[in-house]
């Protein structure tokens, strides 16, 4: 696409139109007046030359009409038209443009009502279409990108609205750019803004939100207390088959309730093994305490020194 398929080229015309009609309008007065002639001539100039002169500045073109009918686009510089003959009515901006569009209270395709705003940016590659294809191409633009934007947000969910705003923009801009490409214009992008929803469906939304972390939270803890679990009974394992090894647990166990200086710390008796570090009552110790303490016991012992006096008498 071209940005311009017709160029003006009247400004030839313009100069001879503005120099020749005062040059004769002076000449016939000269016939009356020498010096009227001059002056009615100069002054007329002047008009002529205000009333044809353009200026277009680097970024803008301008559309020229002759009696109404279109005649080419105006670029950058000075341009000289004819007076009262050839206009100039509409500028044309091919810069790149930003527009804000929003869609208010519309039902997504799972009948959630919300409001979205969206940022459109677009410029002008056809000038020419710009102005015989749409009659105020500014405004023509906002209304499509709001139309495209309600017609995406209708056939999207809420929850795919508000997890991929950028696939939403590119669905939008595509559907933008088909409806403005007749009229000469290139939609860049669409930036979606701000998607809004009723407070009452916030509080439902924060609500599942909690309840969802808080079950991966309970989750979380529950695999912990198994994985520790498992670990424990690995751990039990170990001292079960090294006695050394709860014999230094339970040193350190001790170091880490002596660090606070509050805790009393009675030290039992037991029998001693390896490096005469004391064993631990209740793995050793209180087993033979139990031992001496079981009743069941007492009467294996009685037996065992009657046996014994029956071989002394005998």
């Amino acid at each position: 696409m071209t940005s311009e398929i017709k160029s003006f080229n009247g400004d030839a015309i313009g100069i001879l139109f503005v120099i020749f009609i005062p040059a004769i309008v002076g000449y016939l007065i000269s016939i009356i007046s020498f010096y009227g002639g001059i002056i009615s001539a100069v002054i007329l100039f002047l008009i002529l030359l205000a009333a044809a002169i353009r200026i277009v500045n680097q970024w803008n073109r301008k559309a020229v009409l002759s009696f109404g009918k279109y005649v080419g686009i105006m670029g950058p510089g000075i341009h000289i038209i004819i007076p009262f003959v050839q206009t100039t009515p509409i500028t044309l901006d091919l810069r790149v443009m930003n527009t804000i569009f929003k869609a208010e209270r519309t039902l997504t395709k799972d009948n959630v009502p919300v409001d979205v705003d969206a940022l459109l940016f677009w410029r002008v590659l056809n000038s020419e279409n710009a102005v015989l294809n749409v009659q105020v191409y500014r405004e023509s633009v906002q209304l499509a990108a709001q139309t495209a934007l309600r017609d995406v947000i209708g056939k999207t969910e809420l929850s795919e609205m508000l997890a991929g705003r950028d696939v939403i923009g590119k669905d939008v801009k595509n559907l933008i750019e088909d409806r403005v490409d007749p009229w000469g214009i290139e939609a860049i992008s669409v930036e979606i803004r701000d998607v809004s929803i009723p407070a009452d469906l916030q509080d439902a939304m924060a609500r599942v939100a909690v309840a969802e972390r808080e079950k991966q939270a309970r989750v979380k803890l529950a695999e912990s207390e198994s994985l520790a679990a498992d670990k424990m009974i690995e751990a039990s394992e170990k001292y079960k088959r090294d006695l050394f090894a709860m014999q230094i647990r339970s040193l350190n166990m001790m170091y880490e309730i002596s660090l606070s200086g509050k805790n009393l710390m009675v030290f039992v008796p037991t029998d001693s093994k390896g490096f005469s570090i004391p064993t631990p009552i209740g793995v050793e110790g209180i087993k033979n305490i139990f031992d001496k303490s079981n009743p069941k016991n007492v009467p294996e012992k009685k037996k065992e020194s009657n046996e014994k006096k029956e071989t002394q008498d005998d």
